[in-house]
């Protein structure tokens, strides 16, 4: 049995944003009855088939895996911010974090300020502050928690990014 042309591109559709209802819009079916048509085109094993073979060449070809987005989740969920720490408590080079820890920042700042104290020499002395934030540590777990089906529908509450501001001379 073959997919006619408006099913073919049902499954182009259904690759783009993985809306089934969207999809069969976007293929030309009814607004009206998308959402059904989108539903059952999915339960149609020829169309699921195809689905199924286009999301593995699509993982084969970038290269996007479960096992690579679970590796990420990992970095985040396992991370531990005295990585990014010198002995001192200033923020080490970025250059000089490991991949697992870099992994786990969402965002790195560096600012020098010139806050009106000056050396022996008049010229004001800059201080250097660094800010970094990691990603949500707390979600990383729960997604990795529910992969593993650990929970049992109760989730934990979302307490977002970590912010931490350090000096450093």
């Amino acid at each position: 049995m073959k997919m006619t042309a408006k099913q073919h591109r049902f499954v182009e559709e259904y690759l783009v944003d993985l809306n089934a209802t969207q999809a069969a819009i976007r293929a030309g079916y009814s607004k009206k009855t998308a959402q059904t048509t989108g539903w059952e085109n999915l339960s149609k094993p020829i169309i699921a088939d195809a689905v199924a073979l286009a999301l593995a060449n699509r993982s084969k070809r970038t290269e996007i895996t479960q096992d690579r987005v679970l590796a990420e989740l990992a970095k985040i969920g396992f991370s531990d911010i005295r990585k990014v720490l010198t002995p001192g408590g200033g923020i080490m080079d970025p250059h000089e974090w490991d991949d697992e820890t870099a992994g786990a920042i969402a965002s790195f700042e560096a600012v020098t300020v010139h806050r009106g104290e000056e050396d022996e020499n008049g010229n004001k002395v800059p201080e250097h502050i660094s800010k970094f934030k990691t990603w949500d540590k707390l979600a990383a777990l729960e997604k990795l928690g529910k992969h593993l089906g650990m929970f049992s529908g109760e989730t934990a509450p979302d307490v977002g990014q970590i912010t931490v501001v350090l000096k450093r001379d």
